[in-house]
């Protein structure tokens, strides 16, 4: 029986194609290329809704019928032991539900890390293993992909922040990864990652390890008429009306990123009764409610951050799209202290993910968090 959704506008997780906007043309675009043996670089902004493509892709039939499928997150990982043991632990979780027969194939592969398996009194498995106990992350990493090669149903992995791996100070980790994702025919791979340059760096530049080894797929924002149109049915489906000026002023002001959208929609969505018509007028008031929510999360981050790199996210919040941060002009229109202040705060900042950079334009990753700063909540 499908879940009963309180509210359509889903903001954590995939909750179905009824819940999904639009995408068409993208989730067969990637259908195709998975079905037909390719891997796949999947690359756009975060909060562009990569990994519920992801996981849409993976509910379609000729996907769903046909392989395992496994989804890994290693935008927190630091190091190839952290790597291994966030796809241990994935794969291992995603096994469970489908059966036995699913899951002992796996942990029979694992001769390095078997001893982190424990049992309850029904048998079924669970990885009790920290990061620490993976004593040699090559050999559990080969070994993981020995089961993907000969598991009894093809399997499709996507590693989700791939470009994360650059950072683990380990020179060796693409070479490795790029040998053993070239001679495993029985898996295919998409390589999800937010940070363009980087992604582009490693499988565009002929001198890394996975140059010409995928298809590139850049994910763009949703159309805006399909997202209004979306929105609309949502609310008439639940004996509820929006004016499709919502959902256009929403686009407009977050510029299409998805997951903004969908978390002031939800709001909106819960302060709508029922037969009552959600306006324009009523934006402000939803956004300045879910600001006041994470107000102290804001002010804990605002508190643990150095004062110059306090005073440079603040300056950049106030530009909204900020450039030439060096510059006599945005030094002297924010009061900052001088040029090298700035120069040094900036890494940080984007070392942080507080801030992106793209082209020469910095701007605050947390559009929330922007506004909390530009309405002076944050002083």
């Amino acid at each position: 029986m499908e879940p009963k959704i309180l509210n359509p506008f889903i903001t954590v997780g995939y909750a179905g194609a009824k819940y999904f906007c639009d995408r068409e043309q993208e989730t067969a675009d990637l259908t195709r290329l998975l079905t037909n043996g390719n891997n796949v670089a999947l690359i756009s902004p975060r909060r562009y809704g990569k990994t519920n493509l992801i996981r849409h892709c993976f509910a379609q039939p000729d996907i769903a019928e046909n392989y395992y499928t496994f989804i890994i997150d290693i935008y927190s990982t630091k190091s190839v032991a952290d790597l291994v043991h966030r796809l241990g632990l994935s794969i291992l979780e995603t096994l469970k539900p489908i059966g036995r027969k699913a899951w002992e194939k796996f942990i029979a592969a694992l001769a390095s890390v078997k001893q982190g398996i424990s049992y309850d009194a029904f048998g079924t498995p669970s990885w009790m293993m920290s990061i620490g106990d993976i004593a040699t992350p090559t050999t559990t990493l080969e070994e993981i992909f020995y089961y993907l090669e000969h598991a009894d149903k093809p399997c499709i992995v996507a590693i989700d922040e791939f470009q994360q791996i650059t950072q683990y100070g380990d020179s060796l980790i693409e070479a490795t990864l790029r040998t053993h994702v070239q001679y495993c025919t029985n898996t295919h791979f998409i390589f999800s990652g937010s940070q363009r340059h980087l992604m582009g760096q490693m499988f565009t530049s002929p001198a890394r390890p996975f140059y010409q080894s995928v298809a590139i797929y850049n994910l763009p924002l949703l159309p805006e008429d399909k997202y209004i149109d979306f929105c609309v049915r949502l609310f008439e489906e639940r004996g509820k009306h929006v004016s499709p000026e919502v959902p256009h002023a929403l686009y407009e002001r977050f510029e299409g990123v998805t997951y903004y959208m969908q978390r002031v929609m939800n709001e909106l969505f819960a302060q709508t009764n029922e037969g009552e018509t959600c306006t324009a007028q009523q934006i402000e008031e939803a956004i300045r409610y879910i600001i006041l929510t994470a107000a102290n999360t804001y002010e804990d981050l605002m508190y643990q951050l150095p004062e110059k790199q306090s005073l440079v996210l603040r300056s950049i919040a106030q530009d909204g799209k900020a450039r030439n941060l060096t510059s006599g002009a945005f030094i002297k229109r924010h009061a900052l202290l001088s040029a090298s202040s700035v120069k040094s705060a900036v890494p940080a900042l984007l070392d942080k993910g507080l801030i992106t950079s793209d082209k020469g334009v910095y701007q605050v990753y947390d559009k929330f968090l922007e506004i909390w700063l530009q309405i002076g909540m944050g002083i």
